[in-house]
């Protein structure tokens, strides 16, 4: 076949690797015999047989394929696979509620869907709830009897489910029989078909679609790596969940044009396993760089710091003084120290070095020379200890909206504490309304225009026209762009929670379900902004306070914390909404939010920025260790000034 090297689509790209590096590994899974690998080639063609196969149980063109499962070698032949015949990809996330699936399945009006062992039964749970009563369920795991087993014991239509490597054995078979009729479908792939339809939670509480391009992954991919200059054939551990669009971008379709070779974190027994399997698997792949978020780092970052202080005091002392002389030295990266610092803080950071930093890169295998961060903005202390011992984070920025780089620090162009530069195809404006362009260094939400940027939310206009505007996308996030031209983001302007894993969720579902179930309990804002938990500032009703003036502030304050979680045992909220979204601590504003202290607009919408903003000491206070009785002693008094 002839590759049409000007035709920017993903398919077009998978048949360029499959020529330039049709021998090398492409991706490679843990099994019981070890790590089988698939050649860039083989995986080109068996995406080509299950594209067969695919047309053969009945998908057309244009339908829509969900896949639910762990990253694999399989995971990517489905996609390549469906993506071929001008279906579309729906990845779906593994850490989905069984109760979250059916509105993305039935909005997507998903024709199929792949699904891992470990997801099976997350499935079958909800299968009666989804539309489709004849949505093909295609298992993407070997033991054949296993999912037949439990196909027959649930009400899925036997002739409905399916095993991958059956379809792919059927579909080489169907390939090499009429090898044309797949190609017809090839050459009719355009630039602006949807590639994927990711949800993601929208500002309205329902899960918004994605729909990301060909060209739209193509645009960011190519520029992504310009910027990093990437080797071509280096090796990396995939870690991250691969319906994470960075994970598309930077390592699936990334590949293509480098030759990566791509090895998948080993996820055999479900997420406890995986976790146990990381420092197994790094060891074993050695990776030369690694996709992360910031929950990850600090984790690692824990672990390293626990191991030097068990090899006594002496060794964390040089350990802990090298890191202050190495953050003196590399300053923020771009503004070098003066020849006194360097000179003062050489030797401390070289003899941490080479006792101690050189050895520590064998956590990671021993040849990582870098990490590439997203998801979540990552701690600027987090970036100085990377740098430090010598296997750094660059931290990027961007959203899945926006295919999703946006900007990015790299190994040849950093500045620690930023987002880093932007892409050069990416134009970009910081706005303080939507009339108003942010004078420089003023801070304004951050828009952008762009061949990356996203085709639309999926059968949701509305949201689309919000987000879109004359080209331009609104990401909702606030900033500017500082004296060295990095990416400085201060804020979100979007209702979004962000997790420290980078994990998003809409809030406002949450916040009404606490309302309504709440007598006491007026306004609620739900917080997180990557951290470990998420928590709320509350308001509450003074009328209905009345009632409880023979009560003790204590007595108050215990039942305002009841009432904040009472929703989790109403009918219609129970099991709605995942535990690592409702609020584990909160603050009583002394006030209620209003339009007087500007904390809601004229349509009495909260305006979240500013209800952060003034209570900014008492939210941050809600995330610091220890600080539990003084939150406590500050909502007590609240209350008995409400009581008096």
């Amino acid at each position: 076949m002839i590759l049409d090297k000007g035709k920017r689509t993903i398919i077009n790209m998978l048949d360029y690797a499959a020529e330039e590096f049709a021998s090398y590994d492409y991706t490679s899974y843990k099994t019981e015999e070890g790590w089988t690998h698939f050649t860039y080639r083989q995986i080109r063609d068996n995406s080509n047989a299950i594209a067969a196969s695919l047309l053969e149980i009945g998908i057309k063109p244009g339908d829509n394929l969900a896949i639910l499962s762990e990253g694999s070698p399989m995971w990517v032949m489905a996609e390549f696979g469906a993506l071929t015949i001008q279906a579309v990809s729906v990845p779906l996330s593994v850490k989905l509620l069984p109760g979250e699936l059916p509105y993305r399945l039935n909005h997507s009006e998903a024709k199929a869907i792949f699904v891992s062992r470990n997801n099976l039964d997350k499935v079958l749970k909800i299968i009666e709830e989804v539309d489709n009563p004849d949505i093909k369920i295609i298992y993407l795991d070997n033991d054949h009897e296993y999912f037949h087993s439990k196909i027959i014991s649930s009400t899925v239509n036997s002739s409905n489910g399916f095993v991958f490597w059956d379809l792919l054995d059927k579909g080489r078979k169907l390939f090499n029989i009429d090898p044309e009729k797949i190609n017809r479908f090839r050459t009719q792939i355009k630039e602006n078909d949807v590639v994927n339809i990711s949800y993601t939670s929208g500002t309205t509480g329902e899960p918004k679609g994605i729909m990301l391009t060909h060209l739209n992954y193509y645009s960011n991919t190519t520029e992504g790596l310009k910027g990093f200059k990437l080797k071509k054939r280096f090796r990396t551990l995939i870690i991250l969940p691969v319906d994470h669009c960075f994970s598309h971008t930077v390592a699936l379709y990334g590949a293509l044009f480098k030759g990566l070779d791509l090895y998948f974190l080993d996820t055999r027994g479900g997420t406890t396993n995986a976790l146990k399997n990381i420092p197994i698997n790094l060891k074993e792949v050695k990776p030369e760089f690694l996709l992360t978020v910031p929950a990850l780092t600090a984790n690692f970052m824990n672990k390293i710091k626990e191991g030097v202080k068990e090899k006594g005091s002496f060794i964390y002392s040089v350990f802990e003084r090298g890191l202050k002389a190495g953050n003196k030295l590399n300053n923020d990266g771009i503004n070098k120290p003066g020849l006194f610092v360097r000179l003062w803080n050489y030797f401390p950071y070289k003899i941490a070095s080479i006792l101690i930093y050189r050895k520590l890169k064998m956590i990671f295998g021993g040849e990582l020379q870098y990490m590439v961060g997203g998801g979540a903005l990552l701690d600027i202390k987090q970036q100085q200890f990377y740098y430090a011992i010598g296997s750094p984070v660059f931290q990027g920025y961007g959203l899945t909206e926006a295919s999703p780089i946006i900007s990015a620090n790299t190994p040849h162009t950093y500045k620690l504490g930023t987002s880093g530069k932007m892409l050069d195809n990416i134009t970009c404006r910081f706005m303080v309304d939507e009339n108003r362009e942010a004078a420089k260094g003023e801070i304004g939400e951050l828009v952008i225009k762009g061949e990356n940027v996203m085709k639309g939310y999926y059968k949701n206009s509305k949201a689309t026209e919000k987000t879109l505007k004359d080209g331009w996308l609104w990401t909702g996030d606030l900033g500017y762009i500082d004296e060295n031209g990095f990416l400085m983001i201060t804020g979100r302007n979007k209702a979004l929670l962000i997790s420290e894993d980078g994990e998003k969720y809409s809030p406002e579902a949450i916040e009404e379900a606490i309302v309504n179930t709440s007598e006491l309990i007026q306004q609620t804002m739900v917080h997180n902004d990557h951290k470990k938990y998420t928590t709320a500032v509350v308001t509450l009703d003074r009328t209905k306070m009345a009632q409880y003036r023979n009560k003790s502030e204590q007595e108050v304050l215990s039942i305002v914390q009841q009432e904040l979680h009472a929703f989790k045992n109403d009918p219609v909220y129970k099991g709605k909404f995942p535990s690592k979204w409702t609020p584990s601590q909160f603050f009583i504003a002394p006030e209620p939010f209003s339009e007087d202290n500007k904390m809601v607009n004229s349509t009495l919408k909260m305006v979240r920025h500013k209800i952060t903003e003034s209570y900014k000491e008492e939210i941050k206070g809600l995330y610091k260790p220890g600080n539990a009785e003084k939150i406590q002693k500050i909502n007590s008094d609240s209350i008995s000034k409400m009581l008096n």
